[in-house]
């Protein structure tokens, strides 16, 4: 059986097992998901997305349904879909069109914290009590209530998912914050944490060029995912991946000795530190992370690249990428306020 991940406009993701053979458009009705449907043979278009991940076939595609064009871009009719591996398709409507499309609510346990800097958290947590691996796709995050209020936050996934259900995230640390105070003040391992997952838009498409991850503080945490899964898995990700990560000072830098350990895993995977305040015996470069780019790291100006961080920073590197001659490249982001 493979599993495939359903991701509607509203950003929610539901994933389907489809067995060899079946279409996806019934795997998915089987499993109570009611995707839009008429004809149920490959003419009316009504079953339409985009295959962004994995491999395929289609029985029938009517030409008026979908160009030429269309299926080079990955243009799929669920009702005439086979995938042969697992996969990840978009559709440009939202999950309320779909019953059992919302995300989980998962009531897991606080494992344990860790202060790295005045700005910034490590939280390690426990949802083995759910039964079967909570799905999400590396990039994508949770809703996390905020132990004792009403207030929820949202983070990514610093992991990939996997059968334990041992999950973390990366949690910046705020003068004032309904989070950040209860991380500093009133966090005890075993206490509870309910979250809502998974939830986004921003996760690794299938790779087919050189990859640019562009990460700012703790928008690391969806690129960790997405390493974890890529090193995982070396003989499906043979593109040279090239990580820049920036933060304010070297305090905040975390998880260092885990990116060293993609670059033993993934051979063709690098990586590029720098800090904006120089303090703390820092010897690496001072700067914005725009600083560390090099002509040579974008291939010509064909590449995919993922941006997560502040506004400031995603802004930065896209207006950076404007400047020049990218028309061939595909630029993914995801940006966060503080909260």
């Amino acid at each position: 059986m493979y599993k495939v991940a359903l991701n509607f406009s509203d950003g929610r993701t539901h994933f389907i097992g489809v067995n060899a053979g079946e279409t996806v458009l019934n795997a998915a009705l089987r499993q109570g998901m009611t995707l839009p449907v008429d004809c149920r043979e490959g003419v009316c278009a009504t079953c339409k997305g985009t295959c962004q991940s994995g491999s395929y076939e289609l029985d029938y595609v009517d030409e008026d349904a979908l160009s030429e064009a269309e299926l080079e871009k990955g243009a799929v009719l669920t009702c005439q879909m086979r995938v042969s591996s697992d996969s990840a398709l978009q559709f440009d409507f939202d999950s309320t069109l779909c019953t059992s499309a919302g995300p989980e609510q998962i009531d897991a346990t606080v494992k344990a914290v860790e202060i790295v800097s005045e700005s910034t958290a490590v939280v390690h947590i426990d949802a083995s009590v759910r039964a079967g691996q909570l799905d999400f796709l590396p990039g994508q995050y949770a809703h996390v209530q905020v132990p004792g209020t009403d207030e929820w936050r949202s983070y990514s996934f610093a992991c990939a998912p996997n059968d334990r259900n041992q999950l973390k995230f990366l949690i910046r640390l705020l003068p004032q914050g309904v989070m950040s105070d209860y991380l500093r003040d009133r966090v005890k391992p075993g206490d509870t944490l309910r979250l809502k997952a998974p939830l986004g838009a921003f996760y690794l498409h299938q790779i087919t060029r050189p990859l640019i991850l562009v990460a700012g503080g703790t928008g690391l945490a969806a690129f960790l995912g997405m390493l974890d899964e890529m090193s995982a898995h070396p003989a499906r990700y043979t593109q040279p991946v090239t990580l820049f990560y920036g933060v304010t000072q070297a305090a905040d830098l975390c998880e260092i000795e885990r990116i060293q350990g993609y670059a033993e895993k993934l051979p063709n995977f690098s990586y590029h530190n720098i800090v904006m305040q120089e303090n703390g015996g820092w010897q690496g470069p001072v700067g914005v992370v725009t600083d560390l780019f090099e002509e040579h790291h974008f291939n010509g100006g064909e590449i995919d690249a993922y941006l997560c961080g502040p506004p400031p920073m995603v802004d930065a590197v896209k207006n950076w990428l404007d400047q020049r001659e990218m028309s061939n490249s595909h630029v993914h982001y995801e940006k966060f306020s503080a909260s």
